[in-house]
């Protein structure tokens, strides 16, 4: 690791009694522009430009408070800081084997006036964006505080082009809406959505992050937030009219949105942007304004593939419950998952329904529902860790909370010593319902310091998680790299959902917007496409080619990739399932080969510790050709590519499960143009 701390002198300060205050500061390639002003009226704001073009124009910075019952709105300089950083650094897992760390910072202390309350306000620029949040130092007669709101402007330069989901406190599990800003529209969106179990939607105009934007002339931007800690997740107001955005954080069951006490920070509030497509989703940004891990010895920490035994209860074939004669998670079921993960080299076998309570699980917003260590009668917990032991498997657990968390909470601990005497090594948790406490909501400062405080508590036991229905992340598995994944967003199991389900385009937007904060488990790898294989009468469908199902093991990253479908399905296809057992899920190196949000998007990986590259490419609803430039590849080495394509007749509706297969010779010389079905893709395996 390297670091570099240099002090900088300003652009512009102009400094006066009742003068304006001005400062610029450019990120070190000097394309990323940020200009900050005190004005003489006290107003603090910022404005943002990619190189001379206006992105973000003059926005407000600032707080309303509860208790004391004043507004930080007003502000005099006391001091101004400058300093550039650089580092290299090395994630325990992810998409490249480095990551490079360099920023020029600006750091202003003010005074909120009347109130004398100060705050320093501290900017990163970075060469793909900027992250800035505001830090309260210790200081006399101002040590606890309620937040009312947050203050936060982002005034956009543009009507853009904008890929939104409906602000809502316990939901991101929406379809993405395409349009301009000056139409969004959240509870006429949201109407539209029959199949979310919970909504608690904010207004007309809210929006959630990460938001997607492209402006007029062709410049990507993208708003988000890094490192929420002990504070609420961020919403946006928007005002369709000015194209402005203002922070609005989730409440709390009283209406109050923050507890703290001096020294505290905000979360980073970050814009990434950039002319091209494809930076924003190679942006580390957000990962760099995460502090790093937590965690001294991370060798047990292990990036998995994995079958899931949970597809068959969502399709009909089984049930979570054991009342009823349909129990899958029994132990002969449960070993023929593990048989099929031996077979063909997956590390595990999720089990869901293993544990007793079901019956009385969903929607009864309960209390006390599971203990997380009492197994139903028919599953021998001990038996299958031995026969999964001998199969060189590991068998995950699932904690499936109700929303009860005051109820794990209480049996936290003893539900990771009950996994680490068995030899569980990774546990799902699950956030299904209205949360108990009464009155909290996912996104609120409590949820989220429970989120954090089960990815510390399971780190204390060695113990990698994965939550869904969580707050949608914020780079935290830096700090945290026991914490895999989470779900946060619109899944596979949504192909079930009888109404709007999951849409051809959606794999394409979620890149630019979801995973900018972390990775999903989104539980691709289906073969089955029409869901009536156990009630004929239903008329779900996955709909995507199989060819692009390979695809998304490359296009959506994480280092916990479940293979969705039925073991018996699967096998239906072998030479197709060859490429799920072939692609990792641990990677050296990442190039973003094309993209266009809501259209396609074409990525190259190189694996962990080995000379061999994956590719994977998904469209939309729409057919279109993608020429492959092989550049990426090792000059002066040939290298067999096996490229598993959507047929010539493939189609997403009518013909979903037609692909071919064939293997070419490959050099950083060749370029190939492949045809891609509506609704498909490609994946390529280069050895």
């Amino acid at each position: 690791m390297k670091s570099t701390v240099f002090l900088l002198g300003f652009l512009l300060l102009s400094v006066g009694a009742f003068a304006q205050q001005a400062f610029k500061i450019a990120s070190p390639n000097a394309r990323v522009n940020l200009t900050v002003n005190v004005s003489k009226e006290g107003k603090l704001t910022y404005a943002l430009n990619l190189a001379q073009t206006s992105v973000v124009k003059p926005s407000a910075l600032g707080f309303k408070l509860q208790k004391p019952a004043i507004s930080l709105t007003n502000f005099t300089l006391i001091s101004a800081d400058s300093s550039e950083f650089s580092e290299t650094w090395n994630p325990v897992w992810g998409e490249v084997k480095s990551i490079e760390n360099h920023y020029k910072q600006l750091k202003l202390r003010v005074k909120a006036i009347p109130a004398n309350v100060l705050v320093d306000v501290v900017f990163r620029v970075f060469n793909d964006g900027i992250g800035f949040r505001y830090e309260f130092p210790e200081q006399e007669g101002f040590k606890h505080f309620i937040v009312a709101d947050e203050l936060t402007q982002f005034n956009l330069a543009t009507n853009n082009k904008t890929f939104w989901i409906p602000g809502d406190y316990d939901t991101n599990e929406y379809l993405y809406n395409t349009t301009l800003f000056s139409e969004i529209h959240a509870l006429a969106a949201a109407k539209k959505e029959k199949d979310i179990a919970l909504q608690s939607l904010i207004a007309d105009n809210a929006v959630q992050t990460p938001l997607m934007m492209k402006t007029p002339q062709g410049i990507y931007l993208n708003i988000h937030e890094a490192a929420l800690v002990n504070y609420p997740v961020m919403h946006l107001m928007a005002n369709t009219k000015t194209f402005g955005l203002t922070s609005h954080l989730t409440p709390d069951a009283v209406g109050n949105k923050a507890y703290l006490q001096t020294p505290f920070n905000t979360p980073w509030r970050t814009i990434v942007l950039s002319n091209k497509a494809e930076e924003i989703l190679a942006s580390k940004l957000i990962l760099n304004l995460n502090e790093p891990s937590k965690i001294e010895k991370t060798d047990w920490i292990k990036p998995q593939k994995f079958i899931g035994m949970w597809w068959e209860m969502h399709v009909g074939k089984a049930t979570w419950e054991k009342a009823g004669g349909k129990h899958g998670a029994n132990t002969e079921n449960v070993k023929k998952y593990i048989d099929f993960a031996s077979d063909n080299g997956f590390d595990g076998v999720l089990v869901e329904g293993w544990n007793e309570g079901w019956e009385d699980w969903f929607g009864n917003w309960k209390e006390e529902v599971f203990d997380f260590v009492t197994p139903y009668s028919d599953y021998d917990v001990d038996a299958l860790l031995v026969y999964a032991k001998k199969k060189n498997v590991k068998l995950i657990m699932h904690h499936e909370t109700s929303g009860s968390v005051t109820n794990y909470e209480r049996r936290m601990d003893k539900a990771f010593q009950f996994m680490k005497n068995k030899g569980f090594e990774t546990a799902k948790t699950g956030y299904v319902g209205r949360i108990i406490p009464r009155g909290e909501h996912h996104d609120s400062q409590w949820m989220v310091n429970h989120f954090n405080r089960v990815a510390a508590k399971a780190a204390e036991y060695q113990i990698m998680i994965e939550a869904h229905e969580s707050s949608r992340p914020t780079g935290l598995h830096r700090t945290y790299p026991n914490w895999l994944a989470n779900e946060a967003a619109r899944g596979n199991e949504f192909n079930n959902a009888p109404t709007l389900g999951l849409v051809p385009e959606h794999e394409t937007i979620l890149p630019f917007t979801r995973l900018m904060g972390g990775p999903m488990d989104y539980t691709p790898g289906f073969f089955k496409m029409h869901l009536n294989q156990f009630i004929p009468s239903r008329t779900t469908r996955v709909r995507t080619t199989l060819a692009k199902q390979l695809a998304l093991y490359v296009t959506m990253y994480s280092p916990l990739q479940m293979v969705g479908d039925l073991p018996e399905n699967l096998k239906v296809y072998p030479d197709a399932l060859q490429f799920i057992k072939d692609v990792p899920v641990d990677w050296d190196d990442t190039k973003i080969l094309s993209a266009e949000p809501g259209e396609f998007i074409m990525i190259a990986r190189k694996q962990k510790g080995q000379n061999q590259w994956f590719v994977g490419a998904v469209s939309d609803e729409n057919s279109r050709e993608l020429l492959v430039n092989f550049d990426f590849l090792p000059s002066g080495k040939t290298y067999t590519a096996t490229i598993y394509q959507d047929a010539s007749n493939a189609d997403w509706e009518k013909n979903p499960e037609a692909y071919q297969i064939q293997k070419v010779s490959v050099d950083s010389q060749t370029k190939r143009t492949i045809k891609i079905a509506k609704g498909g893709g490609f994946a390529i395996s280069i050895k």
